[in-house]
């Protein structure tokens, strides 16, 4: 019992500090098979928020853009007595939806020993063509690709960027692949807790860098592709829509697959699509 109310505290903290969600659903003891744990002790990292209360309930600040958080409500009008918090308010509200291609790379050699090694296969090529394809079917105007330094990823990116001329592409190591937090149910082959320490943290840099309103002076509504990995997706679909984040392995994401995420100007999230293959023949999906 101790354990689900953990996990409701973990759910509504979420932004609250993504921080304290990492440490709730960490820190929590819960058994293992064969057997009844105690709980674990384990102090929270240095950048861990405080969750907070009320399970259940949506946080509309959950990316720290609401409105109201970013004035400076020391600095009033004190010389008239006017309230002038509404119309300051007024500057820092967005007024375009932000829509969020989260991509997973295609199929890969995935016995190289090194990283750099790790190339798309030549179904993993075709499966970035088909991408790529889709995405340009869709008629929109992307303004531009994220994608994650790994190898498997850049070339991803190299394919799909053919069929979308003009979109610049940023390359960047938040997005690379790591094991974001401790899932559960627990896998069956152990991980030591400073590789969801290590990867836990800059996988939740990556979301707080992307995923969030969009800012307010931004005018019209934005398509933005991020090419990256399914640890990453998985657990920044969570993260979105408030979720539990160590429920993200009981997602599953096929190869060049295409998740949609939608921010609204108001801070609510939608998700439109989760890991669709739906554009490829059956004998080009792959899971690798």
């Amino acid at each position: 019992m101790a354990f689900r109310q953990a996990l409701q505290l973990a759910a509504c903290g979420l932004a609250g500090g993504s921080a304290a969600v990492l440490f709730s659903a960490v820190a929590v003891g819960k058994p293992r098979a064969g057997g009844d744990a105690e709980p674990r002790a384990v102090e929270p990292p240095s950048w861990a928020g405080t969750a907070r209360a009320g399970p259940g309930v949506w946080d509309p600040n959950w990316d720290r853009r609401e409105p109201l958080s970013l004035v400076n409500l020391r600095k009033r009008n004190l010389g008239s007595g006017d309230d002038d918090v509404p119309p300051r308010m007024d500057h820092y509200k967005a007024k375009a939806t932000r829509h969020i291609f989260l991509i997973r790379h295609s199929q890969y050699h995935v016995d190289a020993s090194q990283e750099k090694d790790r190339t798309l296969t030549p179904l993993g090529r075709e499966q970035a063509e088909l991408t790529g394809l889709r995405l340009a079917s869709l008629g929109l105007k992307f303004n531009k690709i994220v994608h994650s330094s790994m190898t498997r990823a850049v070339e991803t990116t190299d394919i799909i960027s053919k069929h979308l001329p003009g979109v610049s592409t940023v390359s960047t190591d938040l997005l690379r692949e790591g094991a974001p937090i401790e899932p559960d149910p627990p896998v069956s082959h152990w991980k030591p807790e400073a590789v969801y320490y290590e990867d836990g943290a800059r996988i939740e840099a990556a979301f707080r860098n992307y995923i969030h309103r969009a800012d307010a002076r931004q005018q019209e509504d934005s398509y933005e592709v991020f090419v990256c990995h399914a640890n990453v997706i998985r657990y920044i679909v969570c993260r979105a829509l408030q979720f539990p984040p160590e429920g993200w392995l009981r997602l599953s994401l096929n190869n060049g697959s295409i998740t949609h995420l939608v921010v609204r100007p108001d801070g609510r999230v939608a998700l439109r699509a989760l890991g669709d293959t739906g554009f490829m023949p059956p004998d080009k999906i792959s899971r690798s």
